[in-house]
């Protein structure tokens, strides 16, 4: 008995140690000297966000990315079809070409690399833990199925593009991984993959809720992020932007006026209106230089800071440092670039 809880710790530690090598890698390989840019804000101190969190807010769509990967792979296909290595080897080489970059704009902060860190822990186990079963089980109870999906398959695949969707605008824990449990059960017919898929899939929703519950009160704790930021804008008169989407005009400053918005993918598809309508951004939450992400059908882009091959979508993602008052002409010239803007990341 003493022999096999021996192996036993020695497999826990291992598996520890696997988890937070990027973690040692990331801390000592992706460095660079600290420097902030001389740059005079418009916008008062209590509206500005750190810059860096530009950068460093992509690991954290990296993951939504990945799910919605997954939920594209698996409407034409098995989960054994996607591939969960290059989701993880992406999430942490990203991380490292940004942690390099967010350098030279103040550096990571304790909270952020807390964040990024513990979620990239978090997202390897998952994606590990649900490798190694699908697999394996997974991959024998598809096979036994035969090439027609079951009922469950279908749902399963339905679930995940609506979690992937949902995602764009709203925290992961916040989707009801109770009620996707018990759809699965409900809808579960007497055949072999969908009794499987019913406990494994309805396990795995009901460790997800379980743990969504202790990051909810997590952040309740602390306070949750802000849902709205200000920016500094020209091109556009104010009664025109005031009737954007949940757009507020605050102010007119002699740079420009000063409006309100939400963050997230609703802040990008304002953006890419705005700049379509004409506008010019001078200034988002007190900076000067923000992320965004493209996608185009060729591996390279000149100036990317990092390139990342899609699933289920047979293009490339590319991720672009630019300054804010260039952003509005990258946008319009994504059509000549023959790209298409994914995301905007605000801070």
């Amino acid at each position: 008995m003493l022999r096999w809880l021996g192996r036993l710790l020695l497999v826990l530690v291992l598996g520890l140690a696997l988890l937070l090598a990027p973690v040692a890698y990331n801390d000592l390989a992706c460095t660079a000297p600290t420097d902030s840019e001389d740059y005079a804000a418009i916008l008062p101190p209590e509206q500005h966000r750190a810059e860096a969190r530009t950068l460093l807010t992509y690991p954290e769509w990296h993951i939504v990315h990945a799910y919605d990967d997954y939920a594209r792979v698996i409407g034409d296909g098995d989960p054994h079809d996607y591939a969960f290595l290059p989701a993880i080897t992406g999430y942490w080489s990203s991380l490292c070409a940004l942690t390099t970059a967010a350098a030279e704009h103040g550096g990571m902060d304790t909270g952020a690399k807390q964040l990024v860190y513990t979620i990239g822990v978090s997202f390897t186990a998952e994606l590990l833990a649900k490798a190694a079963y699908e697999e394996t089980l997974g991959r024998l109870f598809a096979s036994l199925r035969g090439p027609e999906p079951a009922p469950l398959d279908r749902l399963t695949a339905q679930q995940a593009a609506e979690y992937a969707q949902f995602l764009q605008q709203v925290p992961w824990y916040k989707w009801d991984f109770d009620g996707a449990a018990v759809a699965l059960s409900e809808n579960a017919t007497d055949a072999l993959r969908d009794r499987e898929r019913s406990l494994a899939v309805g396990l795995e929703y009901r460790f997800k809720s379980a743990y969504a519950g202790l990051i909810a009160q997590a952040v309740e704790s602390v306070g949750a992020d802000a849902l709205r930021l200000q920016m500094v804008v020209t091109g556009l008169e104010a009664e025109a932007l005031a009737a954007l989407p949940d757009v507020q005009v605050i102010r007119e400053e002699d740079a420009g006026l000063v409006i309100e918005t939400p963050r997230y993918r609703a802040l990008t598809r304002l953006l890419e209106r705005m700049a379509a309508e004409g506008a010019d951004f001078v200034e988002i939450a007190g900076n000067d230089d923000v992320l965004y992400t493209a996608v185009s059908v060729f591996p390279q882009a000149d100036g990317a800071l990092f390139s990342f091959d899609r699933q289920g979508y047979g293009d490339t993602r590319h991720l672009f440092l630019t300054k804010v008052t260039r952003l509005a002409d990258d946008l319009r010239a994504m059509e000549g670039r023959q790209m298409t803007l994914e995301h905007v990341h605000d801070y």
